[in-house]
């Protein structure tokens, strides 16, 4: 599959397009899969699937993520962007290459233990493209009993596989604490409710409450990193916000810092008469791997078996919502000594990678 796999990576990469808006990545996707042998269908807007049906009771679903980043291209290949200041800068073209590859190996396979639903999804950047998928009730329709992704990684061997049970990455929620006091000449300061200090307040009460409250050995963050306060330097401010992250593995925890953030802007409004709010975004839902699924890949694999990492990443990914509905493994597929993901330099050597992908891959596709 090196051949195409890799000459779908570098058209797609060539016409990145953002969000939901995706005419020219979907009427590519769309040709592709319509030379196979399978149904073709758009659950929501921005998306395609596409259903090989081998009368089997369940289903298996790969999912790839179609959107692109509002990134300026620095690289010079031969296939860098043609759409000025949008770049697929975190790999979804290789995403989405390797499930295409994937659809043309199972429409040549009749006798597959599984049927099989592609799923190529908008919006994994921005709006969680991936709820809206699984509101449609399309794994249910299509009875998926398990469902696998990847994601392209630098820093991890090229070419290689890894994943782990459990948490593997996290839940994020943007969050803004938002300090209303009142005005007053700094030479009268006493006549006012000064924002800025008691947004100070608040930043030293999150930070010991993040030290102190997380659960034991639970990898988990609330940081800020934008205070937005006043006027002039000779006015006691009237209003501050703070802007911050998020980043938890369960939503117990997340839930608990939610409490608890709210718990401490009631107590900055009784201690200094100002009004104080924490808001919280909905975010992603943590990534969490079925362990079941994991050990069931592991012995069914056996030497070729996914590397084991060690922790989950800070990081988040919309594949959560798909797992929320039916077990699920998410993977990370190195790149090697890549750029940054999200970086304008970001490239990678697809001939060395997006093949091991597709094989990896073709693997599931085969586990009873």
């Amino acid at each position: 599959m090196t051949p195409s796999v890799v000459a779908y990576r570098r058209d797609l990469h060539r016409i990145p397009e953002l969000d939901r808006d995706l005419p020219e990545t979907l009427a590519y996707v769309r040709k592709v899969l319509e030379q196979l042998d399978c149904e073709v269908f758009s659950p929501v807007a921005g998306s395609l699937c596409a259903w090989l049906d081998r009368g089997r009771e369940h289903t298996v679903a790969f999912r790839a993520d179609l959107d692109a980043l509002p990134v300026e291209e620095k690289g010079d290949a031969p296939y860098r962007s043609c759409h000025p200041g949008k770049m697929h800068a975190c790999g979804h073209d290789g995403h989405t290459a390797m499930v295409l590859a994937l659809g043309e190996l199972a429409a040549k396979c009749e006798n597959l233990p599984r049927n099989v639903l592609l799923i190529f999804q908008p919006a994994e950047e921005t709006q969680g493209g991936a709820k809206g998928i699984c509101e449609t009730g399309v794994l249910e329709k299509y009875r998926v009993d398990r469902v696998f992704g990847f994601h392209l990684w630098p820093g991890l061997p090229a070419g290689t596989v890894w994943t782990r049970p459990g948490a593997m990455m996290a839940k994020n929620s943007e969050i803004n604490v938002i300090i209303e006091g009142k005005s007053a000449h700094i030479t009268r300061s006493e006549q006012g409710i000064d924002a800025l200090w008691i947004g100070c307040e608040a930043l030293r009460c999150i930070r010991d409450m993040e030290a102190a409250e997380l659960p034991a050995g639970e990898l988990g963050l609330v940081k800020f990193g934008r205070m937005v306060s006043g006027t002039v330097r000779n006015a006691v401010s009237s209003h501050t916000e703070l802007q911050g992250t998020v980043r938890v593995f369960s939503m117990d925890t997340f839930h608990r810092i939610v409490r608890r953030c709210r718990e401490i802007a009631g107590d900055l409004e009784r201690e200094y008469g100002c009004k104080a709010r924490a808001e919280f975004s909905e975010g992603y839902l943590p990534v969490v791997n079925d362990p079941a699924l994991v050990e069931t890949v592991c012995q069914a694999l056996g030497k070729d078996a996914p590397g084991m990492l060690e922790k989950p990443d800070m990081t988040a990914e919309d594949f959560s919502f798909y797992q929320d509905r039916v077990p699920g493994m998410f993977c990370f597929l190195g790149v090697g000594a890549a750029p940054a993901l999200h970086a304008a330099e970001f490239d990678f050597d697809d001939e060395a990678v997006l093949p091991q992908g597709v094989a990896f891959f073709q693997k599931l596709l085969m586990i009873p």
